[in-house]
């Protein structure tokens, strides 16, 4: 995502307690700082990105931290997937300083960060919107206001919910294949281009077929993305079986020590249960 705002000639100033993270994009141009503090204080706009909700309030709101080096008149877009009531708290904060903020979440995973494609999903004020459109265009190819402050994240968490449950219903079907006696790759050609046909069945069922769960996507961060899920819908009285569901495999997956396999390793859980691999191996 740096690099595609340097390659959109945008002077970038990182900073992330990963050194090595902050010399890979040196290398590109970007300038590298000491603190969050230091790089808001060189820019009129600060994205954040980070795991979760604690790590965002830290991030933004914590000593040495993005707030404490803006300047009124700021932006601050915060592209975290984190419960939507933090993002909510962190508005309130910037708001309190003159600061403009955006919860920006994004779906799309690695090779949409690369290619500058991926799912924006927004939430702010619509005139902070309006102005931050061109630059969030160098890394997103949809890039939609959902609504007020909250509103980025909780689209994010139904996004969240919607690949958990399919990539699952993938894994099924194809263990499901395999000890029948069919070739996964088949029954994969077979149905993609019907109505079970989705992005999530052609990204993910190759993998799964090959056995390769290098992440894209973590498991350990969809599993916190459906915790985070899980508690909003108590917030607001909504009963989510199916998700409660595959973040428990996702759980189960992490004490297994899986937790930092590809989202497509939900079919080792499967697997597992039916004692066959899709691979065949």
């Amino acid at each position: 995502m740096v690099r595609n705002l340097l390659k959109a000639d945008y002077s970038v100033t990182v900073y992330d307690i990963i050194a090595t993270s902050m010399e890979e994009v040196a290398i590109d141009g970007a300038t590298s700082s000491s603190s969050a503090r230091e790089a808001a204080s060189k820019s009129s706009v600060v994205i954040t990105m980070v795991p979760d909700s604690a790590d965002s309030e830290a991030a933004i709101l914590g000593a040495g931290g993005v707030l404490e080096g803006c300047l009124a008149g700021s932006v601050i877009i915060d592209m975290s997937s984190i419960a939507p009531g933090t993002s909510k708290r962190i508005a309130e904060s910037c708001e309190e300083k003159d600061v403009a903020f955006l919860d920006a979440p994004v779906s799309g995973g690695e090779p949409g960060a690369i290619a500058g494609s991926l799912a924006i999903m927004v939430g702010g004020k619509k005139e902070v919107f309006d102005a931050q459109y061109d630059l969030l265009s160098t890394m997103g190819g949809s890039i939609v206001l959902c609504g007020d402050y909250g509103a980025g994240n909780t689209t994010k968490l139904a996004n969240q919910i919607i690949v958990a449950a399919n990539i699952e219903a993938v894994a099924e079907a194809l263990v499901l294949a395999r000890k029948a006696g069919l070739d996964p790759s088949v029954v994969f050609n077979a149905i993609k281009g019907g109505l079970a046909g989705s992005t999530v069945l052609n990204a993910k069922a190759p993998m799964m077929i090959e056995g390769n769960f290098q992440p894209g996507f973590r498991i350990v961060l969809h599993q916190k993305d459906l915790h985070n899920a899980i508690l909003t819908g108590k917030d607001l009285g909504v009963p989510l079986p199916i998700t409660s569901l595959v973040q428990q495999m996702l759980g189960s997956l992490i004490n297994e020590g899986k937790g930092n396999s590809d989202h497509s390793a939900i079919a080792n859980f499967i697997e597992d249960m039916a004692g066959i691999s899709i691979s065949g191996d």
